[in-house]
């Protein structure tokens, strides 16, 4: 084991740094709990201001935190 690959959690099969999991969530929850408690009105204006919060969230983080994925090709077969 590599001594970054030790800065990594597997969740879900798939490695992550702890740190951009923390800030992605983070992100999601500030901007979902915002548009729910900033909405005006009755239903159904909070859920829906809430889920367009978390999907705002979710685009701040997937620009913020980049792929940190390796690909290596060991070899292409001739057709």
């Amino acid at each position: 084991m590599h001594k970054e690959d030790k800065n990594y959690i597997e969740i879900w099969g798939d490695n992550v740094k702890l740190r951009d999991l923390l800030l992605s969530m983070v992100l999601c929850i500030v901007f979902a709990l915002g548009g729910y408690i900033l909405a005006p009105g009755d239903a159904p204006q909070p859920l829906i201001l809430g889920l367009i919060g978390g999907v705002i969230g979710f685009i701040i983080s997937s620009i913020l935190i980049k792929p940190k994925r390796r690909i290596t090709v060991l070899g292409e077969e001739e057709q």
